[in-house]
């Protein structure tokens, strides 16, 4: 489990321990939350900085002889109020870096390891089919991943290897709504106040509200087992009715 410190990653990991498993969680670093998890036998922390390839490498050793499932999880959505002209090439690099090279290079470093019958999980956004200028670098790395994921579980599936996906909207995470997450930025940029930004989001969804990451949890450990064994090369869509196509 990549990105598993905090938001979706820590509920992900809760909700794969509550089911029985054994969590190797990857992080750049510990949060009070994943320590207290640390407790459990179940569960073990592992500090690396998945911008950086090197620190990849090294994920082989540390997760053993097999993985059962592989939640791609790690990302960051920075907000660019500036619009297209303000995002520069380091931006868009360190976006892709993050948001798709990731989980490419981290499949890749892990792909020998696991078996048939196993599952690959990558948590994508509902921007990569509702492009946003906002996040314009994000969208386009999300829309990378999604279409890696469709083409990896063509290549896998022979192999008895799932590989399916998971289309958020707005979570009630930190990147959304902690300090100078989304609403921070974007209402810092255009006037108003963060609740203003947090509202014109919930009144897009047809619930009227955030998400929860226990909800994109509980979908991780459904994709995750092998209840669903001839369920790949799908996207499930978690965002309260936003996108109105079929």
């Amino acid at each position: 489990m990549t990105g598993a410190s905090r938001g979706i990653g820590l509920a992900a990991v809760r909700a794969l321990l509550a089911e029985g498993a054994t969590v190797v969680g990857v992080a750049r670093g510990a949060t009070d939350e994943s320590r207290e998890l640390e407790a459990a036998d179940r569960f073990r922390f592992v500090p690396a900085d998945l911008s950086d390839p090197a620190a990849i490498a090294g994920l082989r050793e540390a997760v053993g002889d097999a993985v059962d499932v592989l939640v791609n999880n790690v990302g960051s959505a920075p907000p660019r109020p500036g619009g297209f002209a303000s995002i520069t090439d380091d931006d868009w690099t360190r976006t892709y870096e993050l948001n798709a090279l990731a989980a490419v290079r981290v499949t890749r470093g892990l792909l020998d390891v696991i078996p048939s019958g196993g599952a690959i999980v990558n948590i994508v956004s509902e921007n990569a089919i509702l492009a946003d200028p906002l996040v314009m670098d994000y969208s386009a790395a999300k829309a990378a991943l999604l279409s890696f994921t469709k083409s990896l579980s063509k290549e896998l599936g022979p192999r008895g290897i799932r590989v399916n996906s998971i289309s958020p909207g707005p979570v009630a995470t930190a990147l959304w709504l902690g300090s100078g997450g989304v609403a921070d930025t974007v209402s810092a940029a255009g006037g108003g106040t963060p609740e203003d930004v947090r509202r014109g989001a919930e009144q897009a969804m047809v619930t009227g509200r955030f998400t929860t990451p226990e909800e994109v949890g509980a979908l991780v450990a459904m994709l995750a087992s092998p209840l669903l064994g001839n369920l790949t090369g799908s996207d499930v869509v978690i965002d309260g009715g936003m996108r109105q196509t079929m």
